[in-house]
């Protein structure tokens, strides 16, 4: 079975970052969403970012940004990947030289095989779960039986996970990734090195 890749979301400080990669996760993200409890200035985000060690990813988290926030953005900030989380058009996400990611909140009539053909262009699908008004970290999952069992892009699933149930959801959706937030977290934005040891845990048990 192919290894799954592990990203940890909202990262709001080079502590965490690093405990996460020490701890085995492949990617961090950095949110750029001014609405999200764990957002954080462009200064933060450029200390975390210039000392991620090699071999790991930084992505950035953007919602419904304009073009030039996004630019001065990564005029300041070294980011590997794009992930857009708002209504962007694939035209907007591939417009800055970056490979980007492009996350959808599912729902029961929503189509994943239409969503990849609109952002062909993308490395990968986000999966998150839908609640109205909330673009992302809402702790909660949605039905994985909604995904089709083959897309033409790689799998990011999102939404809920936690050490409790990130084993069943690979063992079922085999996806290329699990993103997780506010399942390693003891507050939002302050995420407990623990709960990312056994998440890592989680994921790696069932390689």
């Amino acid at each position: 079975m192919t290894r799954t890749r592990i990203k940890v979301c909202g990262i709001c400080s080079s502590a965490d970052a690093e405990h996460a990669i020490a701890a085995g996760a492949d990617a961090i993200g950095l949110v750029f969403y001014s609405q999200s409890a764990r957002y954080i200035p462009v200064s933060t985000a450029r200390d975390i970012a210039n000392h991620i060690p090699p071999f790991a990813s930084t992505v950035g988290l953007f919602v419904n940004s304009d073009h030039q926030e996004v630019c001065n953005v990564l005029s300041e900030v070294p980011l590997d990947l794009l992930q857009f989380h708002g209504d962007e058009d694939e035209e907007f996400c591939n417009s800055f030289s970056r490979p980007y990611i492009k996350a959808v909140r599912v729902k029961e009539d929503t189509d994943l095989l239409q969503v990849c053909r609109q952002y062909e262009s993308a490395r990968g699908i986000l999966l998150d779960s839908f609640k109205k008004g909330v673009r992302g970290g809402t702790g909660e999952t949605f039905d994985w039986g909604l995904i089709p069992e083959s897309l033409p892009l790689p799998v990011v699933l999102a939404g809920g996970l936690d050490a409790s149930n990130v084993a069943m959801a690979v063992s079922r959706v085999h996806p290329w990734a699990v993103d997780v937030s506010s399942g390693v977290e003891h507050s939002p934005g302050k995420k407990d090195n623990q709960k990312i040891v056994h998440f890592i845990k989680a994921v790696e048990s069932i390689r």
